[in-house]
């Protein structure tokens, strides 16, 4: 597959990537080919980053969780270091993958890694839906929604662009 070739993010753009403290990623190259395209997806991804009703630990093991269903080496990588950041620490990231046998997680996340699992399915059975309620509100129930869904979707893309993760992350991994 042909990479869409990466771009330098418009002048504003990069101001506002540098003003969230964020760094210009590749993803983010990518998407330069389209400027409002780019500043809506960072506008959106960002606002289910921030103040939000759920914790930003739990919204980060649904990413990282996202990323392994997807099998998605660039999500994984980027969120990896976000996670750790959030206060996710390295035993849950040892035992996200096998989290419905891991005795890390409590309740709440359990539901959360549930509900991931099954928007990932594209079916959200009634049971998954039950014990989210028995967990989190219809704010908080919005916001996983849209999290799980989004980055969901993330991978998709990145695959479609053929995004390479960048440079400083393949050195990290060898």
């Amino acid at each position: 597959m042909t990479a869409i070739p990466l771009a330098e993010l418009p002048e504003d753009i990069a101001a506002q990537v540098d003003e969230l403290g964020a760094k210009q990623v590749n993803l983010y190259r990518c998407l330069a080919h389209a400027p409002d395209l780019l500043r809506a997806w960072i506008d959106f991804a960002w606002a289910l980053r921030g103040n939000s009703a759920t914790s930003r630990q739990l919204r980060e093991l649904m990413i990282l969780r996202t990323a392994t269903l997807h099998h998605s080496p660039y999500e994984w990588h980027q969120h990896r270091r976000m996670a750790a950041e959030a206060g996710v620490t390295d035993n849950e990231i040892a035992e996200l993958e096998m989290w419905r046998t891991s005795k890390v997680f409590g309740p709440e996340t359990r539901a959360a890694l549930a509900f991931t699992d099954a928007i990932v399915s594209g079916n959200v059975p009634e049971h998954v839906n039950d014990e989210l309620d028995a967990h989190f509100d219809l704010a908080q129930r919005v916001e996983l929604t849209v999290t799980a869904a989004f980055y969901s979707m993330v991978p998709r893309v990145l695959d479609a662009l053929g995004v390479p993760i960048e440079d400083d992350q393949v050195a990290a991994q060898s």
